[in-house]
């Protein structure tokens, strides 16, 4: 998650083989698979925290998907020989994991169990806005007229979404819907300050060692509470099959996808990642969950994307005009 917000930062220049020679389609090829794959993982993880939080409740499902994550990078860590790295900044590392797992992914468990899996997953696409927020406030990095314009248009769609879908999809009302968006907000602008803690704390540390240490971290945090609220009845096998898959793919082979696609693809393409979750989220809710998606919500996750591009300067209006020598 913590790429989204780094794409501003400039790329340095290729090195790679060009695409227009074997060995460069063949790594254009591999990046874009490994975008697709993390979007489609990243988009199931809103569905299986929606099945495990029925059984296991909001924090036990999100601290058994940190642990997992742990559990699977961990090896990797120390065979790599990335213990050290760890262990020189250890309490930034933790902190971070806070912020970047563990109490995100505790709201998005809670919120899941008010909405559904689709509008979840449109607003965490309001991720990198939050990240540009942050980083302006810490870093003194003003967004441009455009970016403003995008935080602007994003957050609009975010409002609007919220206030005409979210009670329609529970049933409930809107105060419980409405209570779980700002969940999925606040959880949203927990992502935009770790990205910012891992530029300021992180930098320079292998990305092995900060993905295993951040898993450890977000344990640490949510194992307390997450022992004091276990469920009082076995959970179905069906719940534990979606929380050892939010673990295993969602979140240890995902992190693993998301630092190899910074290394080979850059930061800015890794941030195209936020515009496929959503759309694999409403399609993975509309087959197996046969939740509801209505144009108004189609309308709005549109708005979403284009504030969300023009915040990010994924895309630059009046960029290319310029005119051929």
């Amino acid at each position: 998650m913590n790429a989204r917000s780094s794409a501003t930062t400039p790329t340095p220049a290729p090195t790679t083989p060009t695409a227009a020679s074997p060995a460069g389609s063949a790594l254009s090829r591999r990046w874009l698979f490994d975008l697709v794959l993390l979007g489609a993982l990243w988009g199931a993880s809103f569905r299986f925290m929606r099945i495990g939080g029925a059984d296991f409740g909001a924090l036990p499902t999100a601290a058994l998907r940190v642990a997992i994550g742990a559990l699977v990078l961990l090896p990797l860590m120390l065979a790599k020989g990335h213990w050290g790295a760890f262990a020189a900044r250890w309490k930034p590392t933790l902190a971070v994991g806070v912020m970047n797992s563990g109490l995100p992914f505790a709201l998005f468990a809670i919120a899941l169990l008010t909405i559904n899996s689709g509008l979840a997953a449109v607003i965490n696409a309001t991720t990198p806005m939050f990240g540009a927020l942050v980083a302006w406030a810490w870093f003194r990095e003003r967004p441009d007229n455009w970016r403003l314009v995008g935080l602007v248009v994003g957050f609009a769609g975010v409002a609007a979404l919220a206030s005409r879908n979210a009670g329609l999809q529970t049933g409930q009302g809107g105060g419980a819907a409405m209570w779980a968006t700002l969940a999925c907000l606040g959880a949203c602008a927990s992502y935009g300050i770790a990205a910012s803690m891992t530029r300021r704390y992180l930098m320079g540390m292998p990305s092995l060692a900060t993905a295993g240490g951040t898993q450890i971290g977000a344990t640490l945090f949510l194992v307390l509470p997450a022992l004091w609220l276990h469920p009082t009845q076995m959970p179905s096998l069906r719940a534990w099959l979606a929380v050892a898959a939010l673990g295993i793919a969602c979140t240890g082979l995902a992190y693993i996808l998301l630092f190899r696609l910074i290394e080979t693809a850059g930061p800015a393409r890794a941030l195209t990642v936020t515009f496929l979750v959503p759309v694999f989220a409403i399609i993975y809710g509309w087959i197996f969950l046969g939740e509801q998606v209505t144009p108004w919500m189609l309308g709005c996750a549109g708005v979403i994307v284009c504030g969300v591009a023009l915040s990010t300067g994924f895309v630059k209006p009046g960029r290319g005009r310029r005119a051929a020598p």
